[in-house]
């Protein structure tokens, strides 16, 4: 079992490396304009993106780079600020409104380079007018914690947002926007991922209603108010805006594919588009994975079950958790100690919840550890506790600051 539970490690460490957005961004560096060049860069992938464009622009060099707090850097020409994830602060505002002045400064001859990766949403954050900014930090904690998915999420921070839904680009009037974006989300829409700070924003204020009605979120009367009146004006000025998706999950999974079969295993891929309920996933993820074990079927053994996207968790206890390893327990318990199989999840960030751990490993053996040192797996469960949980047995995935993000990587390895 040491042998699946490093195989699977390497695997994860394969779709990490492959997630790398340094070359994807050299390859993608717009022309030099008459003007001034300003980079804005947000997300946990901010750092390298930076430093792929300090290090391969032959000209002036201005900008502003979002990272989350204790990300290290060697930046020369661009100015480090730090904001909060995943629930902003005011470190969030004041690198919000750093960037809406900096984009505000720009005019016809000069060009805004946005780097835009996974973490955005939270890490540059101001709300609309009218709204207080802990208001609004409360409705997205709130949201998070109902269970709610990234497009879900997202669409409601745009509606409450004086920076997300194009509205950076708009700041920018008529220079030149180039966005070059690292995928984080389900179907890689540019419009999603970091809320779109300088995309052309599809959806409403009735889109955000309905949202926060389902899940029966409280909303403070300013935001309520917001939302009731008629939607802005958020058409980007520019006529010349380019986006580009320049890393997305695919590329990682296909790394993987690659390294797990020239290990002779199997590969049954179900995508990167998975969501839902992360413990309703796990039981979905158990049966077929099961079945493998049981009837070689729908794919052969040795097998790897593997799949991406970004599950949701309805947080009803107070424990310490996120969604891969909340997936991972769930998993764990749904597989009832099988003897064959071994797994692993992990945010490809290395943050999965509010902690700096990427995610777990199981084996058949984890349950019987667990209970042997008098731990319920399923009270672990019950109340979201599954960093715990996994703490102590020694079986957490902690890889430090990755500076990349592509959703979440789940490996099912079956013998």
């Amino acid at each position: 079992m040491t042998d699946d539970r490093k195989i699977l490690r390497s695997l994860f460490d394969a779709a990490v490396e492959a997630a790398n957005p340094v070359r994807a961004v050299i390859r993608n560096l717009p022309e030099k304009p008459r003007g001034r060049t300003a980079v804005i860069a947000v997300g946990k992938a901010a750092v390298p993106m930076a430093m792929a464009v300090e290090d391969n622009w032959d000209g002036p060099l201005e900008g502003l780079v979002i990272a989350p707090h204790g990300y290290a850097h060697d930046l020369r020409r661009l100015k480090l600020v730090h904001g909060r994830h995943p629930v902003p602060d005011e470190t969030s505002l004041a690198a919000a409104e750093q960037a809406l002045a900096l984009a505000s400064t720009l005019g016809p001859d000069d060009l805004l380079i946005a780097l835009i990766s996974g973490g955005a949403s939270a890490l540059m954050s101001k709300p609309a007018p009218g709204i207080a900014i802990q208001e609004k930090f409360g409705l997205v904690k709130a949201l998070l914690e109902c269970g709610a998915n990234i497009a879900e999420l997202n669409c409601v921070r745009k509606q409450v947002s004086a920076v997300k839904g194009g509205r950076l680009a708009r700041a920018a009037g008529e220079a030149a926007v180039w966005t070059l974006a690292l995928s984080d989300v389900p179907g890689d829409d540019p419009a999603i991922i970091g809320s779109g700070p300088t995309v052309p924003d599809p959806t409403r204020k009735t889109d955000a209603r309905a949202i926060l009605a389902r899940y029966g979120v409280p909303v403070p009367p300013s935001i309520e108010a917001w939302l009731k009146a008629p939607d802005g004006d958020r058409s980007i000025l520019s006529r010349r805006a380019e986006t580009r998706v320049i890393v997305s999950p695919h590329e990682s999974f296909r790394a993987v594919r690659t390294r797990a079969e020239a290990q002779g295993l199997n590969v049954l891929y179900l995508g990167d588009r998975i969501e839902g309920e992360a413990r309703e996933v796990a039981k979905v993820l158990a049966a077929i994975a099961l079945e493998i074990a049981a009837r070689d079927a729908p794919a052969r053994k040795p097998c790897l079950l593997l799949s991406g996207g970004e599950t949701g968790v309805t947080v009803r206890g107070k424990g310490r958790g996120g969604r891969n390893v909340e997936f991972l327990l769930a998993l764990a318990i749904a597989l009832g100690e099988c003897p064959r199989i071994t797994a692993l999840a992990a945010d490809t960030d290395g943050i999965d919840g509010m902690e700096p751990i990427a995610g777990a490993v199981i084996d058949p053996a984890s349950l019987a550890r667990a209970r042997a040192l008098g731990l319920d797996p399923m009270g672990f469960l019950e109340n979201n506790d599954a960093h715990t949980l996994f703490e102590r047995l020694g079986d957490q995935v902690i890889t430090g600051p990755t500076h990349t993000n592509v959703n979440d990587f789940r490996g099912i390895l079956i013998r």
